[in-house]
């Protein structure tokens, strides 16, 4: 898994005052818990955007003035209107403790449903799962080549090696779809 390494200052003032004061220097206020206490902190707006704006999931190391902590990302706030991050809480990691994220799906391969005429849905585009911090992936990969027309794999059906798939069995996470094209096509060969 891929790792961010960012810089972030203490903050002492934890009131409204204070966190718009943060937020007009472009600053975003941080919290990061699961320690033996939880951390304020603030982070430039500019360094977290890498971390923000991608599909990918990092392990984050922050360096918290002289003390640098792994964590993971948990809970963004974003601003209703320009979408500008109003807050951000980590949770802090260990390498021998287990820890819960989601971690995004990669579709491989070209469905025969898809061949066929049909769609192919990416329902869930990350998984939550439950491992050890060496165990965890960039991505999930879901091989599609068999998935045929109508047909959907659900998560009951995954199965990685030392992660716990979190999610509920009976989800979807991808399928194909039919289409018009294809449901007049199968109709057709029915019919003769």
């Amino acid at each position: 898994m891929k790792t961010l390494e960012l810089k972030g200052s203490l903050r002492t003032d934890l009131g409204k005052k204070a966190t718009k004061a943060l937020r007009r220097a472009e600053l975003v206020p941080c919290e990061l818990y699961g320690g033996e206490e939880n951390i304020h902190f603030s982070v430039s707006e500019k360094d977290l955007k890498k971390l923000l704006f991608t599909p990918e999931v990092y392990i984050v190391k922050f360096d918290v003035e002289g003390k640098v902590f792994t964590s993971v990302m948990r809970e963004v706030q974003f601003h209703s209107v320009n979408d500008k991050p109003l807050h951000v809480d980590f949770f802090q990691v260990t390498e021998d403790k287990a820890f819960e994220v989601e971690v995004p799906v990669k579709v491989e391969g070209f469905a025969v449903g898809v061949q066929a005429g049909g769609k192919l849905a990416v329902n869930l585009r990350k998984l939550k799962v439950k491992a050890l911090m060496k165990d965890l992936p960039e991505a999930l990969p879901i091989n599609v080549t068999e998935l045929g027309l109508g047909k959907s794999i659900q998560v009951g059906a995954l199965n990685y090696e030392n992660l716990e798939l979190l999610n509920a069995k009976n989800a979807v996470v991808v399928q194909v779809k039919l289409t018009r094209a294809a449901r007049a096509a199968a109709m057709a060969a029915q019919g003769k």
